[in-house]
């Protein structure tokens, strides 16, 4: 779906736990560079470069994967682009969030009692799920990180990316501002539920107390539209469902 010129959201759909869910990666680009903010879920290539055909844009020219965070839906298939690709690809993500998403260290929320849980699950949820869940658990995606980044860095990449540290949902979460279009990518430091802008999921959010700061953070810039990777696309009072958020109690 384009939001702008040049600037696409590409749903991804898939079935998680019995229900269908779908993430919300961000796509930029212009003559030079074709920048993709998180990957989706394992698996979802296929949909996601099928997604991106429809906008115009041709992931064949990706160059760069920015990473808000390391939870799986967001690194799904980090592995298979970066393997795949015919031209060098650069990835960046947060320091904190590097070792995970290099496999250095275990995803933060795949946790022993986590792995464990899998075999508590209902038994309406599929072996074949279980299974694969499993396997994903003890043996994510990864890829190099090849440039840490974090809050004020300036991307020079299609008219301007600039990095914000939004922790709390995980410790090294950061956001994206395209400066151009005043597009905040908001990554998982914001959901979008019943068309109205919400703060990030409590139940997945590590440190709540982090999240509502971060959000004050964002009170003051000049937002004019929200990419959430949970519910999408968000325009109207920005500024104004920012203030309100920051002012709830974590």
């Amino acid at each position: 779906m384009l939001i702008a010129p040049n600037v696409a959201v590409l749903p991804i759909t898939a079935p998680v736990m019995g229900r269908m869910d779908t993430v919300h990666p961000v796509l930029i680009w212009d003559d030079r560079d074709m920048v993709l903010a998180d990957t989706g879920f394992p698996g979802q290539l296929a949909q996601l470069t099928e997604t991106a055909d429809a906008c115009g844009a041709n992931l064949d020219r990706l160059n760069r994967i920015v990473l808000t965070h390391q939870d799986i839906d967001h690194i799904g298939n980090l592995q298979t682009i970066v393997e795949g690709s015919r031209s060098r690809l650069e990835v960046s993500a947060h320091p904190l969030e590097k070792p995970y998403i290099q496999g250095d260290r275990r995803l933060i929320r795949f946790t022993d009692e986590a792995i464990a849980s899998i075999d508590r699950m209902p038994e309406h949820v599929p072996a074949s799920f279980r299974n694969g869940l499993r396997a994903i658990m003890l043996r994510p995606p990864r890829a190099t990180v090849d440039r840490a980044i974090s809050g004020g860095d300036r991307l020079p990449w299609c008219g301007g990316l600039l990095v914000i540290d939004t922790p709390g949902h995980t410790p090294g979460h950061i956001s994206f501002y395209h400066e151009p279009t005043r597009l905040l990518i908001a990554g998982d430091a914001l959901t979008v539920r019943d068309g109205r802008l919400q703060g990030p999921d409590p139940v997945t959010t590590l440190d709540r107390a982090a999240a509502q700061a971060s959000i004050a953070k964002l009170t003051s810039m000049e937002i004019e539209t929200v990419v959430c990777y949970h519910g999408g696309l968000y325009r109207g009072p920005v500024r104004e469902r920012l203030a309100d958020i920051a002012a709830e109690e974590a």
